[in-house]
């Protein structure tokens, strides 16, 4: 799952939230008096990255796009944001654009008090509005693009994300319904580990 779903799959807590998301780019490490919230927020994204990567039907829509690929993982993470955003209303009570709004302020605020390293990707969501970068088909290919434009040359040689576009669009109704089946089951475990009462901006 990609940022926009770690964010959501987090108790309405911003340094939770904040944890959730920084869990990639700081490779799962917290920093040197990093509070519990944080921490906890990382242990979230590295239960949800494990259920996901598991799971049979994200298997399925992998095989979807092509039989062999480097980025297939990150592709279907691309796509179920895009699956995530048409589907919101379903999953949460908040609209969009006032969730993410919501977390772009209140992380702002908390920038003065961490690390260079974390404040660096949050700045770049906030700068970027990068949680409102999948609402359309063309907006999602976009995403491709701009990540081959991060991938090394030697990469590029062997995959690349915009070879992907044409695929996901031909099977985008297969892939829509694999994350409808999907995502219930993994909010369903995380909720497990979660305080309920936190989670008051889940519908399901």
């Amino acid at each position: 799952m990609n940022w926009l779903a770690h964010i959501f799959l987090s108790e309405s807590n911003i340094d939770f939230q904040i944890g959730n998301f920084l869990a990639d780019p700081l490779k799962g490490k917290a920093w040197e008096n990093a509070n519990e919230e944080i921490k906890k927020g990382m242990f979230t994204h590295k239960q949800i990255d494990s259920f996901t990567d598991k799971h049979e039907i994200v298997t399925i829509s992998k095989k979807r796009l092509r039989e062999k690929g480097l980025l297939k993982p990150i592709i279907i993470d691309l796509t179920y944001d895009y699956f995530l955003t048409k589907n919101w209303d379903k999953f949460c009570n908040v609209p969009l654009k006032k969730f993410s709004n919501n977390f772009y302020h209140e992380a702002y605020k908390r920038t003065p008090f961490m690390p260079y390293q974390a404040n660096l990707p949050i700045s770049h969501m906030i700068e970027r509005d990068l949680l409102n970068k999948y609402h359309t088909i063309n907006q999602l290919k976009t995403s491709f693009s701009r990540m081959d434009r991060r991938l090394s040359p030697r990469l590029l040689q062997r995959d690349s994300a915009s070879s992907y576009s044409k695929t996901v669009v031909e099977n985008i109704h297969h892939l829509e319904k694999d994350f409808l089946e999907f995502f219930p089951q993994l909010c369903k475990t995380v909720k497990q580990d979660l305080d309920k009462d936190r989670l008051k901006h889940w519908r399901i």
